[in-house]
């Protein structure tokens, strides 16, 4: 099998290979993630390395050709990242930390540049001993490098349920941290091809576009949210809202493409839209959204691993991946550490935002390939040189990154912090929640011990037990009630007269979500928990 689909049948069937093709990313991305999560590694790692078996490397199932051709669907799970960042950063919370964000944003991504620029400038003068062309080159990868990947970094946050001011700080950070990066390689970019003598246009003309792409992104995205809002006033079921929701999103994409702008920055002003003026229909999108994006995301990891191109390493290419990888490092710890410092950020958030701040994906590779372009005429050397040296280190990071950020709020103190009743009804049993010592009352007590009882207990259900402590029968506040109306027959009563049946038990090895579903069903309010049906001895309530 894996020789007919390396030897390209994949791409010559047509549609039907295609959709063979993300079958068997999905599934051995699914299962490589599901290993890797056993072993207590983020699960995008898994989908990482999967992605480098399947691809040039190795047994070449996804080859390079193949990798661009599904272009498309990356730009596609790009949008899907950076919709849910935005679903992120609500309108307090950006009140409660704009300084911090920005001040912080702004120094991790400029220490980032000029560190990187400024070391690169030096490995690669040493290299080529050409001092004018390596400073252009630098200034392009030290843009590059203030780049982070909102996907492996959120997906980490969201996979171990976090919460504090250190994810509220990463998240705000990668969210913007993209543009940022953006504006910046629009100013290398300038620099560079001034430095080389193949600028067409004015440093003015550069800026002015760079803006004007900025503010399209932003418009594009608010346009989008607005649309959704208004379709939101005549749809309810959860069914048309994501259809609706997908298909603004995807329009916002195409529209981007079409634009020559990246998915990222709309998507994410699309997000902010919703979670801001929607109230909580939109945080019924994002959950919708959250369940139908995880194939999305995992076949996005996959074909991320499977860009690399390892066979095209030499030792000087070897040499300044290791400096640009050291140096970005270096760049995020100070430069985020620093802005920090600065506005006086919780202490999680000097000492560990850095580390949450180095995996790389999209954005990056993207760069890497204008920046292959940019260089292509002047210096092909070192041309390919900037898409190997990004692509390796990419990859590496997507597998270090994602661990580096669980050791970050591991550290800080923030993972479980996020979990909601419902992560919890679905990932317990009834015997792990149960009241394994309810308020019980024998079947031979006395009417009036039950009153007595009663007064000095909070329980509103009361488990009737026999001698061997089966369940009998039951005893409510409002069935107690009934039988204090009819006082000259009360006082004869015992427990046993007047329990009420039991409508439903359940056993403490059924999920917790069934025994939700159940009670609910029968409408009513309180669970026995029995051995078994046919024992029916009481364990809890």
């Amino acid at each position: 099998m894996v020789y007919l689909l390396s030897a390209g049948v994949i791409e010559e069937v047509g549609n039907v290979n295609m959709m063979l093709l993300f079958g068997i990313i999905l599934f051995l991305g699914t299962f490589g993630s599901r290993i890797v999560q056993k072993l207590h590694i983020p699960q995008v790692v898994g989908c990482g390395i999967v992605g480098v078996i399947i691809g040039g490397n190795c047994f070449n199932v996804i080859s390079h050709e193949t990798v661009e051709l599904v272009k498309p669907f990356t730009m596609l799970a790009l949008g899907f990242i950076g919709f849910m960042i935005g679903g992120e950063l609500k309108a307090d919370v950006f009140r409660k930390y704009s300084k911090h964000f920005f001040i912080i944003l702004i120094s991790q991504g400029v220490g980032s540049f000029l560190i990187v620029s400024i070391a690169l400038s030096v490995i690669l003068t040493i290299i080529t001993d050409q001092l004018l062309i390596s400073i252009a080159v630098s200034l392009v990868f030290g843009a590059i490098a203030s780049a982070t990947a909102p996907a492996a970094t959120t997906d980490i946050l969201w996979e171990y349920k976090t919460k504090g001011p250190l994810t509220t700080a990463i998240l705000a950070v990668v969210a913007l941290d993209n543009a940022l990066a953006l504006l910046l390689y629009k100013f290398a970019a300038s620099g560079a091809q001034a430095i080389i003598g193949s600028g067409k246009d004015s440093v003015l003309a550069t800026v002015g576009i760079m803006f004007g792409e900025i503010a399209l992104a932003i418009f594009v995205g608010l346009a989008a949210g607005a649309a959704l809002y208004f379709l939101l006033k005549f749809i309810r079921s959860d069914e048309k809202i994501l259809g609706f929701s997908i298909a603004l999103l995807l329009i916002l994409v195409g529209t981007s493409i079409v634009c020559g702008i990246d998915p990222i920055l709309p998507s994410i002003t699309f997000g902010i839209t919703i979670v801001n003026i929607a109230g909580r229909q939109g945080k019924n999108i994002f959950e919708l959204i959250k369940k139908f994006s995880l194939p999305i995301y995992t076949a996005f990891f996959v074909l991320a691993g499977a860009h690399i191109e390892f066979n095209a390493m030499t030792l000087p290419i070897a040499v300044v991946t290791a400096g640009y990888m050291l140096f970005r490092v270096i760049g995020k710890m100070v430069g985020s550490s620093a802005g920090a410092r600065y506005t006086n950020a919780p202490t999680v958030v000097r000492k560990y935002l850095g580390i949450c701040l180095l995996p790389q994906a999209g954005v990056a590779i993207g760069l890497a390939i204008v920046s292959d372009q940019l260089f292509a005429e002047s210096n092909p050397v070192l041309s390919k040189m900037i898409f190997i040296v990004v692509m390796t280190e990419t990859f590496i990071m997507e597998l270090l990154g994602p661990v580096m950020v669980k050791i970050g709020v591991k550290k800080a103190g923030e993972i479980g912090l996020n979990v909601t009743e419902e992560d919890l009804i679905k990932t317990h049993l009834v015997g792990d929640v149960m009241d394994d010592e309810p308020s019980v009352i024998p079947t031979g007590m006395t009417f009036g011990e039950i009153i007595e009882f009663v007064s000095t207990t909070d329980s509103f259900y009361y488990p009737v037990l026999d001698r061997n402590g089966k369940l009998t029968g039951c005893l409510t506040l409002d069935s107690l009630r009934n039988v204090l109306q009819s006082q000259e027959m009360s006082e004869w009563l015992i427990a046993l007269d007047v329990a009420e049946p039991v409508i439903a038990t359940i056993t403490p090895d059924i999920p917790l979500k069934q025994a939700f579903e159940h009670a609910i069903k029968m409408d009513i309010e309180h669970l026995p928990v029995v051995s078994s049906d046919r024992e029916n001895k009481l364990l809890g309530l």
